[in-house]
């Protein structure tokens, strides 16, 4: 797939318990988001940050690179996204 087709079909949507996390294991996809004025580009942090009302959870079995993880969550932080909603499951890797 191109990068149009990127991202389709690895996610679930935001269902009644408030989540939504990303299912692959691939640390390297990206998404682009254009959210308050500003172009992001997320390898790991879920789009679903950006709604106050979900929670976003790096899921089990995704490859975490710890400086990737930190470094995202600190441009959130500076647009003042609340990054306190992000959670890595324990059996990420």
């Amino acid at each position: 797939m191109g990068d149009e087709g990127k991202g389709q079909g690895d996610r679930l949507p935001g269902g009644p318990d408030g989540l939504r996390r990303p299912v692959s294991g691939r640390q390297q996809r990206r998404h682009t988001i254009i959210a308050q004025g500003h172009e992001l580009k997320l390898h790991l942090v879920p789009s679903g940050i950006l709604y106050p009302h979900l929670t976003s959870v790096i899921a089990d079995g995704v490859v975490v690179d710890p400086r990737v993880l930190l470094e995202e969550m600190d441009m959130l932080a500076e647009l003042g996204l609340d990054v306190s909603r992000l959670r890595v499951s324990n059996n990420a890797q």
